[in-house]
């Protein structure tokens, strides 16, 4: 049986995953650890049977060795982290102590249950990781491998890179059996509103500004969620330790591109149902307009990377991985969640969120 403990498994992979795993594998003891900061929500995980859920941080090394040593868990799956490229701009502290310090705090926990204990029991440390540790590609560049150098250019991922070579340092160095994966950029349900795709179906649905960094012509592969999190069992099902794998979504976009499809679908799902008129009224397409009016362009982002490209043909060939369907398949699923969940995100946009997006936040 495997018992895991999953950090920040209130937050949008996070929560994606505990679904998928509790859905495929209902024997398995499944402890949630996530700080609910205003990325968490204790409501994502509603639903869901048999779930052993701990408000906690992940720096607190007692409380994490006493949920290893008392659910005897032999499996850890680490998303937690801040993860918002612009908020690190503006306050890199908080990316320092929840990458750098709760990563080692956990590697330190893991280590003394599961080495310095005398357990014995086979384990596994996988660690989330992201593309953007590798820096940026020019767009003739071939696409990040898992030996590509590492490069951050933003304080988050640079607290990610240190992450990972924590990583890997207690797997060389003291043993521990790790895998790490670098993904490259999610979106789906659950997806907090002040990523790219989430806030720019908000907007369009208030007409509100699109807003784009400098010519849009920065490009990102954009993986569906549901992908990443089969692909988190299959490295930890076949992965080897020590090892680091990297995930994609097969989908490079540039930012107008991905823009262009998003208001397609907008558009769209206003045009096949004509209930949104009334629920939406200040949307373009509400009007018989076109969200793509609704497009500005914004002064760039400081460091802001330029491409961002996965190979990912080891963790095909080696593990068998592949996505399940093409972009605009999963980006039409996402956005029939948001238009059915609407509570969820409108509570998520209120109050003291909103005012602290519309005084910080362009893109991410």
């Amino acid at each position: 049986m495997t018992s895991l403990l999953i950090t920040g498994g209130a937050g949008f992979i996070g929560t994606n995953y505990v679904r998928r795993r509790r859905a495929r594998r209902p024997t398995d003891v499944i402890v949630v650890l996530d700080a609910l900061t205003y990325a968490g929500d204790r409501a994502n995980l509603e639903g869901v049977p048999d779930i052993v859920f701990v408000e906690g941080d992940i720096r607190d090394q007692a409380l994490v060795e006493q949920l290893l040593t008392d659910y005897t868990v032999n499996t850890v799956i680490h998303f937690a982290a801040e993860s918002h490229v612009d908020r690190s701009i503006h306050g890199p502290d908080a990316f320092v102590g929840a990458n750098v310090v709760g990563t080692h705090a956990l590697l330190k926990a893991a280590r003394n249950v599961w080495l310095e204990a005398g357990s014995g029991r086979p384990h596994r440390f996988h660690h989330i990781s992201t593309d953007e540790v590798f820096g940026s590609l020019e767009l003739a560049d071939p696409a990040f491998s898992e030996t590509t150098p590492y490069a951050p250019n933003s304080p988050y991922s640079a607290t990610k890179a240190a992450s990972d070579h924590l990583v890997r340092a207690y797997h060389r160095t003291f043993g521990l059996e790790t895998t790490i994966s670098n993904c490259s950029n999610n979106f789906g349900p659950y997806q907090h509103p002040e990523k790219l795709i989430p806030l720019f179906l908000i907007n369009a649905l208030h007409g509100r500004p699109l807003p784009i960094y400098g010519d849009g012509g920065n490009v990102r592969d954009w993986l569906d969620v549901a992908d990443h999190c089969a692909a988190i069992d299959l490295i930890l099902e076949r992965g080897r330790p020590g090892e680091t794998y990297n995930v994609g979504g097969g989908s490079e976009l540039t930012n107008l591109e991905l823009v262009a499809q998003l208001c397609t679908a907008v558009d769209g799902a206003f045009a096949a149902d004509p209930a949104l008129a009334g629920r939406f009224p200040e949307a373009p397409a509400a009007k018989g307009g076109a969200s793509a009016a609704l497009v500005t362009h914004v002064p760039d982002r400081p460091g802001h990377d330029r491409r961002y490209a996965i190979n990912d043909a080891k963790l095909r060939g080696e593990l068998g991985y592949a996505p399940a369907g093409d972009f605009a398949t999963s980006l039409a699923v996402m956005l029939t969640w948001y238009l059915q969940n609407e509570p969820w995100w409108r509570k998520i946009t209120s109050g003291a969120y909103k005012e602290w997006i519309a005084t910080n936040y362009r893109r991410n």
